[in-house]
């Protein structure tokens, strides 16, 4: 098979700034959100991509400089997530949810030889699951905070009944949390009949067969169902037992 990757020109950056362009028109016409905003991340996307794609092909010739690479990957992750929930003193227990998501799924597809250990496989394997585990726990510590908050009465009823402070918050923050593995149920239900995520487009795009780039995708869609799974059940008990965000009460 040829390749067909998409090669970058004047005509791509004309996309790509029309694109960007009209996204930011469109949420500030209509009012739901920044159009600076927008503007900004598409540029720093590209500044970042740019970055990396010029350290690429250094750091994968180490194995020594990959790990550093995924560490850092990591962190920032960390960093974002700690940032988005409004609690960036809590670093260390927003570490513990996304690695207890990110840490056996690739221990378990390295061990098993399903990814080669190799710097070109590794590295955008653990971004996608690292950047998984990290939406979903962002999505799921906010969402559990939120109904902390709002249904702060409900908590103190289930306390008048007897039931311990962590099981009655667990109580509350547990269906909210769920609702952060929607996205990935829905993609990995609907994947290769309303989409075809990265993973599966950019392999076709390198030159790989269907069944090469179907196998990669459905071993990425599990992993990363299997890794914000992980990280949402962590990331609940963590903020039902108050080690993350721990002044949700006061906001009832």
């Amino acid at each position: 098979m040829t390749n067909a990757s998409i090669v970058p020109g004047p005509a791509l950056f004309a996309v790509l700034a029309v694109l960007l362009l009209a996204a930011a028109v469109v949420v500030t016409r209509g009012q739901v959100g920044s159009g600076r905003a927008v503007v900004v991340a598409g540029v720093r996307a590209a500044v970042q991509l740019a970055v990396v794609s010029l350290l690429i092909a250094v750091i994968l010739r180490s194995g020594w400089w990959t790990a550093g690479f995924v560490a850092l990957m990591f962190s920032v992750a960390v960093v974002t997530s700690a940032r988005r929930i409004g609690a960036p003193r809590d670093v260390l227990w927003v570490a513990v949810a996304i690695g207890s998501g990110v840490a056996p799924v690739l221990a378990l597809v390295l061990a098993a030889g399903v990814v080669p250990v190799r710097p070109v496989a590794v590295v955008p394997v653990a971004g996608i699951v690292i950047g998984g585990a990290m939406t979903a726990t962002s999505q799921a510590a906010l969402r559990s905070l939120d109904d902390l908050r709002t249904r702060y009465g409900e908590y103190e009823a289930a306390l008048a009944l007897g039931f311990p402070q962590r099981p009655a918050a667990l109580e509350i923050a547990r269906p909210a949390a769920g609702h952060a593995l929607v996205p990935a149920l829905d993609q990995t239900r609907t994947v290769g009949l309303v989409t075809l995520p990265g993973a599966y487009v950019g392999m076709l795009l390198g030159g790989a067969s269907p069944v090469q780039a179907g196998a990669t995708q459905l071993l990425v869609l599990i992993g990363l169902l299997a890794a914000q799974s992980v990280a949402v059940l962590v990331t609940v008990h963590l903020v039902a037992a108050r080690l993350l965000h721990a002044d949700w009460r006061r906001h009832g």
